[in-house]
């Protein structure tokens, strides 16, 4: 897959941020349409009346396996599906509520990705294979205290993502784990990190750029790169390294 162009995508948490962003840049470069999902599909209003038909809007929560089940019925011609809803608690390790911070995370950044990805495999294997992208974190490879429990969560879903990008292999559907940095939304300024935010269409243009590199790891802003160029020795000779061949 080396082009967007004509393609048809899925993307969750489609409403604002990053999500929305996708979408735009996607259609902007030329995708056919796009299956834009959130958990209140009227929040999708104001895309649908930018670019009509070619939104088709969905409903999507990640926490309820019924809704992914029934998106994935509607979805059946979609050729990417880009795993970017989430969720951010702010709690570190010792905070009375970082159990159920945890647990919540987990539930969103951890079953979801897995729930989309048992849903829609069979969809994407249907359609020739496609691309399935998930949306992690720097923080899935560098623990930060005040979002501990954030941390924990997407450290799981890349794993999750590493056994995916392994596991759909065989049907030919390419994996590709996005790692942002802070980037221009509502979670990181309620993360208190709206200062050092860079612009959201960073993650979309990188996602782009990656389906058509092959690359399984995308750092997309500035910390992500200075992640990625430390990181890049052992994504290399380990993460993306056959450990189990002979």
């Amino acid at each position: 897959m080396d082009s967007v162009k004509d393609r048809v995508v899925l993307v969750t948490g489609a409403n604002r941020g990053i999500g929305k962003s996708i979408v735009e840049t996607f259609l902007d470069a030329g995708a056919g349409r796009v299956y834009a999902a959130a958990r209140r599909p009227e929040s999708l209003d104001a895309l649908t009346a930018t670019y009509g038909d070619r939104i088709v809007p969905l409903h999507i929560d990640l926490n309820d396996p019924a809704s992914i089940t029934a998106a994935a019925g509607v979805a059946t011609d979609v050729d990417i599906v880009v795993n970017n809803a989430g969720m951010l608690n702010v709690a570190n390790p010792l905070a009375d509520d970082a159990v159920n911070a945890l647990q919540q995370e987990v539930e969103v950044n951890v079953y979801g990705l897995m729930r989309m990805a048992q849903a829609f495999a069979p969809v994407l294997a249907g359609n020739g294979g496609g691309a399935l992208v998930q949306l992690n974190s720097v923080a899935s490879m560098k623990s930060f205290a005040d979002f501990a429990t954030y941390s924990a969560s997407k450290a799981a879903s890349y794993s999750i993502t590493q056994g995916l990008r392994d596991v759909l292999h065989e049907q030919g559907t390419r994996v590709i784990s996005v790692h942002p940095g802070p980037i221009e939304t509502d979670m990181a300024h309620s993360a208190g990190l709206g200062d050092i935010a860079e612009p959201a269409e960073r993650v979309a243009e990188a996602i782009i750029d990656a389906l058509a590199s092959g690359d399984f790891h995308v750092f997309p802003d500035t910390m992500a790169r200075q992640v990625g160029t430390a990181y890049r020795d052992f994504a290399s000779q380990v993460v993306e390294a056959n450990l189990m061949a002979g």
